[in-house]
């Protein structure tokens, strides 16, 4: 098979062995691989995969066709469309996962959009649902809400009843935004839209403080992003005062067991508003397998609405 290989930092498209599915694992072979931040660090060597995914294959999510089931894999048919949650190798013509971490592609998502779509709604929904326990009428402040998981988390606090704002540096995103159920405000000043009963943090320590500020009593930040920085001086008499919580959350790392019921839960919760209309998967460009390179630039230079996705095998 094809994939994208990391070598020292530069990226390519290199050959190796078709992978074989082991005990209670499926083959599938792959339609669209959507990017996250996670691969840009990756490939700086800054984010290492976990034990037991392709160390030099990126990509976290996937959706394509089921070619194949190792001993004991039940949940799914050969010839059923899936999308995936992988700790790596997601980019590549073939993958091999466990079929705990797969689940059906929707009614009407389309095979590239699927590939979008598992890493950064489930990603979103456990911050939001399980993290924060968002409940319906309260307030919601999404950071980068342009971004995959933002427009994610947007689109998922709309349709549970939240009020919903998300801050959104591009001007010419913020209709975008919009369209998909938030009130988009610039960065700056952020906290004077409040107060907030959750805060999704996206970007990272330079909201910390105003994210405070910004809380309504007994209001919860969940932190689950950190471009912009990792490092955050926090008032803890203010956290006090206000009775709020301060978490944070990390997918890729956890145990296939916890990822399984986070999973299971968006099939539940989520996956029935993609076949009826509610949720989509915004893209914003497709690349092929041999653009990869583009694809990457095209992710890190920002200013985009929803996802960078590759479609492999179709260019």
């Amino acid at each position: 098979m094809r994939a994208v290989t990391i070598r020292d930092g530069a990226l390519g498209v290199e050959d190796h062995p078709d992978p074989e599915p082991g005990a209670g694992e499926i083959l599938v072979r792959v339609a669209g691989a959507g990017l996250n931040g996670a691969d840009m660090l990756q490939r700086k060597g800054a984010y290492p995969a976990p034990p037991g995914s392709p160390p030099d294959i990126p990509g976290l999510e996937l959706a394509g066709e089921v070619i194949g089931r190792g001993p004991g894999a039940e949940r799914f048919e050969e010839g059923d469309a899936v999308m995936a949650i992988l700790g790596g190798g997601g980019q590549a013509e073939l993958a091999v996962l466990h079929e705990r971490a797969a689940m059906p592609v929707p009614d009407g998502l389309d095979p590239i959009a699927a590939g979008a779509a598992a890493e950064v709604f489930t990603t979103a929904h456990d911050a939001l649902f399980t993290q924060a326990r968002l409940r319906p009428g309260e307030r919601l402040l999404v950071h980068g809400g342009a971004g995959g998981v933002g427009t994610a988390a947007v689109q998922l606090g709309r349709v549970a009843g939240a009020r919903v704002t998300a801050t959104v540096r591009n001007e010419e995103l913020r209709g975008g935004v919009e369209a998909l159920g938030a009130e988009a405000i610039d960065p700056e000043g952020f906290a004077d839209h409040g107060p907030f009963d959750v805060v999704l943090e996206l970007v990272g320590a330079p909201n910390i403080s105003d994210d405070l500020k910004s809380l309504a009593t007994a209001g919860r930040i969940v932190v689950i992003g950190v471009g912009a920085g990792s490092k955050a001086e926090v008032n803890l008499l203010a956290l006090m005062g206000k009775r709020a919580t301060l978490r944070a959350s990390t997918l890729r790392a956890r145990p296939l067991e916890e990822k399984a019921l986070a999973m299971r839960t968006v099939e539940r919760e989520v996956l029935p508003h993609f076949e009826s209309g509610a949720l989509k998967v915004p893209v914003a460009e497709t690349f092929g397998l041999d653009e990869v390179e583009a694809a990457y630039d095209r992710f890190a230079a920002g200013g985009k609405l929803g996802k960078i996705v590759l479609a492999i095998g179709e260019r």
